[in-house]
């Protein structure tokens, strides 16, 4: 199975996804790959969309190897096996912690100003990217979700391995993944288009969507008439 592009990914999720139109959901996604996905999402859901930014904490002379990861809302997950057979310090792990957090904290300046994050508590919170691997970055992002006490925690991505979905479906209440190939390849072979999005991208999905949120509630209140 591939999919034509993000969007393509996205609309399909949302076409499973409907029964959960008002239920009171915001949809998070995951930078910068998951972003128009789950703006796809969010569109047919009618729901309000916000970043769930987490970072990999990569060795500091492997950089793409991640010994752990870090979340917003500052929660640290650390793959001590790799830690362990890389011999690395305290000292080191927190330097490269210290950097991630500071990344981290631009991003979201960047991508969303000085928007807040959403409060999650007692809404469904629909965690989305394009693609699942080893599962240890949204690893951190669910726990961080889950921090928040929403009502439920939804997972939903187009490809992932059995083995990742397994150990993610604890961490929620539903997993919704379009295709769990046997023998998993890269996630970028399950697209047609996986180009690399760049941080206008991300600025300008986060913009369309926040205004089609303000449009409605707008919507919403001349419906309702003027409070007295």
């Amino acid at each position: 199975m591939r999919f034509r592009n993000r969007q393509d990914a996205g609309r399909q999720l949302a076409a499973i996804l409907e029964g959960y139109k008002e239920r009171d959901v915001v949809v998070l996604a995951l930078p910068r790959g998951g972003v128009p996905v789950a703006f796809e999402i969010a569109a047919s859901l009618e729901a309000p969309l916000d970043l769930l930014l987490v970072r990999k904490l990569g060795l500091p002379a492997q950089p793409e190897l991640a010994m752990g990861a870090v979340a917003d809302g500052g929660i640290v997950i650390r793959n001590e096996d790799v830690i362990r057979l890389a011999g690395i310090s305290r000292a080191d792990f927190e330097s490269v912690l210290a950097r991630e957090r500071l990344e981290l904290d631009r991003r979201r300046r960047d991508y969303l100003g000085d928007r807040p994050q959403m409060d999650l508590a007692g809404h469904v919170a629909m965690v989305v990217d394009d693609g699942v691997a080893t599962g240890a970055t949204m690893r951190a992002g669910l726990q961080a979700v889950a921090v928040s006490k929403p009502s439920q925690i939804v997972l939903a991505v187009p490809v992932a391995p059995a083995s990742t979905i397994s150990s993610l479906r604890r961490l929620v209440t539903n997993v919704v993944c379009l295709h769990v190939p046997e023998d998993f390849d890269a996630i970028g072979s399950y697209y047609e288009d996986f180009r690399q999005l760049t941080d206008d991208d991300v600025r300008t999905l986060m913009a369309s969507a926040a205004a089609a949120t303000s449009g409605k509630e707008a919507a919403a209140g001349k419906r309702r008439g003027p409070a007295i």
